[in-house]
């Protein structure tokens, strides 16, 4: 018996690899997180997502909270099972008026997973729509090569680290994870997926979440660190992460780089030209 999703929205995500829109919070509750956003990026004079990728939540007890979130867990567990393991999280954020994109891309060609099973939750501070770039996946495209050919343009209007795209895309069959302030899409770290600029007047704030299960071993480097956020872990390929004890714990903001270091330093494309 699942947790939250219908048998409807589990038979969509594993036909189409991605879901949305899954309700996590109430838009004020989002809108709370969203303004925590604004007054670190105030804080810190610079986007957030400049600073803070792939374990962005480490320093942050708020974020630390979010990523123990019992909605989004339990949506992820009707489709990954009962032992989660949050590994990472990043802001991905486009202003008003911004050209700024994601390129058609794979996260499981870059991750090293073994298997290449991991999702991404990706939670909408504010609303995500067609209008202000929302993410955009192909549907299906995730039962096909967990590896697959990238080019790194390291484009500067590419929010990708790498600017990774995969060419020749075939567009004709688009699905818009459009979201209101407070919901979250779900895909799988195989599906193809990708966001356009966001030209509208409105800000569009989304922070991802990525989960797997204990099982999952990451093969580019050793000693990877999780946070294991329900169930049991019988496997012991996750070391600890530490958790902040307080706004921008320097002992956190370390590990972030470090981590954030070593996986840029690791990301392997074995098919990019």
């Amino acid at each position: 018996m699942p947790k939250l999703l219908t048998e409807e929205q589990i038979d969509r995500f594993n036909t189409q690899g991605a879901l949305a829109p899954v309700k996590v919070m109430e838009s004020d509750e989002a809108f709370e997180f969203r303004k925590k956003f604004e007054a670190l990026e105030e804080e810190i004079g610079a986007e957030a997502q400049s600073r803070f990728r792939i374990k962005a939540h480490l320093p942050f007890p708020w974020l630390t909270e979010l990523i123990k979130n019992s909605n989004m867990l339990d949506a992820v567990e009707d489709l990954i099972g009962p032992d989660i393991i949050v590994w990472g999280s990043s802001f991905f954020t486009k202003k008003a008026n911004d050209h700024r994109f994601v390129s058609w891309h794979q996260d499981s060609t870059y991750y090293g997973f073994d298997p290449a099973e991991s999702v991404t939750a990706w939670i909408a501070f504010s609303d995500s729509t067609r209008e202000t770039g929302c993410v955009r996946v192909i549907p299906g495209s995730h039962k096909g090569d967990a590896v697959m050919k990238h080019v790194e343009t390291f484009d500067p209007d590419n929010l990708l680290a790498r600017g990774q795209t995969i060419e020749g895309v075939d567009e004709t069959e688009i699905v818009d994870l459009q979201l209101h302030a407070g919901e979250m899409s779900i895909h799988d770290n195989r599906t193809v997926h990708s966001s356009m600029p966001n030209p509208s007047n409105m800000p569009r704030i989304g922070y991802a979440v990525h989960l797997c299960g204990p099982h999952v071993k990451q093969t580019q480097f050793d000693g990877a660190t999780g946070t294991l956020v329900r169930g049991t872990d019988n496997y012991g390929n996750w070391g600890q992460d530490i958790e902040a004890k307080g706004h921008m714990d320097p002992d956190c903001l370390a590990a972030l780089d470090v981590a954030w270091q070593r996986y840029r330093d690791s990301m392997k494309a074995p098919y990019q030209q």
